[in-house]
């Protein structure tokens, strides 16, 4: 029997659309508490829209939380973070890009990221804890970048090894190691 004191999580997608194989499409199937911010595709890159979209579902959520966010999904959650009033009981953060170097072909440019308010990437300590999980090959971000943006965030660094974007196309479908890391946040108490 499920209570009211175990997390729902609260799933944020990055820029994608909607990824039937994508490992966070799987887990919402997977966990008896979920709810998921819709994904938004690449083309609206406005900043606050999707903050938004994150503040409405996380309202929704009667208990405690815990986020679990991928991609472009972690700076928007940095961004949600600074505003909120909700209480986050912690969050995963997988494979972040690094919105602050040109990406390759096909990603937002650096103009477009400034352009829809992503940037400057939220610095600040993050107001719960959180599992920033690092790829070392992720052609989104350089593994020396993440470990000082996971400091900033005063996070615990998980370096994943070489698992490209954690995406289907690096591979990824079901993520096992998701259920691990949300277990413990949904474990931890402030």
């Amino acid at each position: 029997m499920k209570t009211v004191n175990e997390p729902t999580v609260l799933i944020v997608p990055g820029l994608r659309d909607h990824v039937e194989q994508h490992w966070q499409t799987l887990l919402e199937k997977e966990l008896p508490r979920v709810r998921s911010v819709p994904p938004m595709g690449r083309a609206d890159l406005d900043c606050a829209t999707r903050v938004e979209a994150i503040e409405r579902a996380a309202q929704a959520i009667a208990g405690p939380i815990v986020v679990v966010a991928h991609s472009g999904g972690v700076i928007m959650l940095a961004h949600w973070a600074q505003r909120t009033q909700v209480k986050v009981q912690g969050a995963l953060l997988a494979a972040p890009p690094d919105f602050e170097e040109a990406m390759p072909d096909g990603y937002p440019t650096l103009e477009e990221l400034r352009a829809g308010g992503w940037l400057p990437v939220p610095r600040a300590r993050l107001p719960f804890p959180s599992i920033f999980a690092a790829s070392r090959n992720d052609p989104l971000a350089r593994y020396e970048r993440l470990e000082v943006l996971a400091k900033d965030w005063g996070s615990e660094l998980v370096d994943l090894g070489e698992v490209g974007h954690l995406n289907p196309a690096s591979g990824f479908g079901p993520w096992p190691r998701a259920h691990e890391f949300i277990g413990r946040l949904s474990a931890a108490t402030r």
